[in-house]
């Protein structure tokens, strides 16, 4: 489960990639540790074209999985689309881009302890986009602030490939580097639009370094 990623790139680079008309994010800072509960860029669509704006990671927790529990931390990756909870955001009104530069899978150590492994492109190119879906939702994310209201996204998740798989065989984040499944996620058809849902072919990433932000 892809619980930490990087987004350290060029916000002109996002505007460029994803075709944003509207960007909402102010000096959009780099970002390279993006956890759970936190904010982070998306592209979504919106009446005057696609717009670049801040969401806090987690979509809304099915209520089964709240019982007894004061706050919702929210559901960071989605992995059966099918469900009916998730259907009611898979319209093309709620799907997003997430850019990343960089993703994180913990790698279990003998000792029983884990580190962070993290991937990125192997091409060299620094920006890509998970498929995501957002949302607008009251809970209460934090004890600390009450209910709110806020705007929230997740991603999808799929079976690994080959270098995802030697550390995290379990699944890895569905991954869109190619102009034309930017364009289907944003605005094909349902069906055609899941079929994105499937491991980057093997090879396709490397192992990297910790990200670092840039200086300023």
């Amino acid at each position: 489960m892809c619980n930490l990623y990087a987004m350290t790139g060029s916000q002109q680079a996002i505007r460029e990639a994803a075709r944003v008309m509207t960007d909402r994010t102010g000096n959009l800072r780099p970002l390279p540790e993006i956890w759970p509960n936190t904010l982070a860029p998306i592209v979504r669509n919106a009446q005057d074209g696609r717009e670049l704006v801040m969401a806090c990671w987690g979509m809304p927790t099915p209520p089964n999985y709240l019982k007894g529990h004061r706050v919702d931390r929210g559901v960071t990756n989605i992995r059966n689309p099918t469900s009916t909870w998730w259907k009611r955001w898979e319209g093309v009104a709620h799907r997003c881009l997430v850019p990343l530069t960089a993703f994180s899978e913990p790698e279990r150590l003998p000792d029983g302890t884990s580190r962070p492994v993290w991937f990125a492109r192997s091409d060299g190119e620094p920006l890509a986009f998970f498929a995501g879906i957002w949302c607008r939702w009251t809970s209460v994310r934090k004890l600390a602030d009450g209910e709110t209201t806020d705007d929230l996204f997740g991603f999808l998740t799929t079976t690994a490939n080959r270098e995802v798989g030697a550390i995290h065989p379990k699944a890895m984040p569905v991954i869109l580097t190619r102009q034309e499944e930017l364009d289907l996620w944003m605005k094909g058809p349902l069906d055609d639009a899941l079929q994105l849902q499937r491991p980057m072919p093997d090879n396709a990433l490397t192992v990297a370094n910790a990200p670092v932000g840039r200086n300023y």
